[in-house]
């Protein structure tokens, strides 16, 4: 079976309950999230095996991500470390016009520590894709040249990156400069709209910004999402393109890594670009709809959405 191996750092998220804020809020709700992580269990939803990479403290709060990823399916390759500390996020979600607050305590965690020796090499050689995203790149430490190594040990074989860019962690000269140092071993990249237009100083209709970042940097495919309004991609000189589907938004903090995760496990399993595409976004529009960053979405369920997006539903 086609296997997909993701590298990265994944946090514990805490939410206060019932859309209260942190300085009101007597009870708060702990889910784990990490953009490789959400991706490969998205992945799993469509029939790709998925493995995570990773380092982890090993204190009862690493193996509480441990857990959560093998309950959603996803095998791990933890290095346990001794030093550094797990990695929290703070997310709030606010209603109008009250906006979204978070706060990243990422500092010190022991992912950041982890160097290439620690991991085995061997499964990133041997899978049929490696996914990496920007976030990863972003903490300093020896993980941004363990994620290098990685993408390069992939050798022939497919690799994605999200650029997944956070103003919080690095401004976004730091981002071009760093991401661009890897760029020439990218296959598949992925951004959301804002992020590629800032990023790349493009301008224009997504159509136009997607064919820039690939002609300049001899993407294969790049793909541009679009929240609820869909995805498009740019592949072999032609535009692909899948409209969303309109659904009450519950969490949209999982829902771009579903889309990544879709469209990364089809096109894997050899569909379509079109294909991949509605898988895509079928997985994201599943997500948007359960609280927590990581899709519980079956492989049936998508099937159905995939058929209202097919019919126009």
């Amino acid at each position: 079976m086609t296997e997909l191996v993701t590298f990265g750092e994944t946090a514990l998220r805490l939410s206060p309950s019932d859309g209260e804020r942190f300085e009101t809020t007597e009870d708060v709700r702990l889910r784990v999230s990490g953009t490789e992580s959400n991706v490969a269990v998205a992945a799993t939803s469509v029939g790709v095996e998925a493995t995570w990479l990773s380092k982890l403290p090993d204190t009862a709060l690493g193996h509480r991500v441990e857990r959560a990823l093998h309950q959603h399916g996803i095998e791990t390759e933890i290095a346990w470390g001794e030093d550094g500390r797990q990695s929290l996020v703070f997310d709030e979600r606010g209603s109008h016009p009250r906006d979204d607050r978070r706060y990243e305590d990422r500092s010190d965690c022991a992912a950041a520590t982890v160097t290439p020796g620690e991991l085995p090499m061997d499964r990133v050689q041997a899978a049929d894709a490696t996914f990496v995203a920007g976030s990863t790149l972003a903490l300093s430490g020896d993980i941004v040249q363990t994620a290098e190594a990685v993408m390069r040990a992939a050798g022939d074989s497919l690799v994605a990156m999200d650029v997944d860019y956070r103003p919080g962690l690095w401004s976004p000269e730091e981002a071009q400069d760093t991401l661009e140092r890897v760029f020439d071993a990218v296959d598949v990249l992925v951004a959301n709209e804002r992020e590629a237009e800032a990023l790349f100083d493009r301008s224009g209709n997504p159509r136009q910004i997607a064919h820039a970042i690939a002609s300049a940097h001899d993407f294969e495919t790049v793909v541009i999402t679009r929240s609820g309004q869909g995805a498009l991609a740019w592949h072999d000189s032609v535009i692909h393109e899948q409209d969303g589907i309109e659904t009450e938004t519950v969490d949209p903090s999982g829902q771009h890594a579903a889309l990544v995760g879709g469209f990364l496990g089809r096109a894997l399993d050899g569909a379509s670009v079109d294909d991949a595409l509605r898988y895509g976004v079928a997985s994201a529009t599943f997500c948007r709809t359960l609280p927590g960053a990581m899709t519980t979405a079956t492989r049936e369920e998508l099937d159905d959405l995939v058929e209202d997006l097919g019919t126009g539903r």
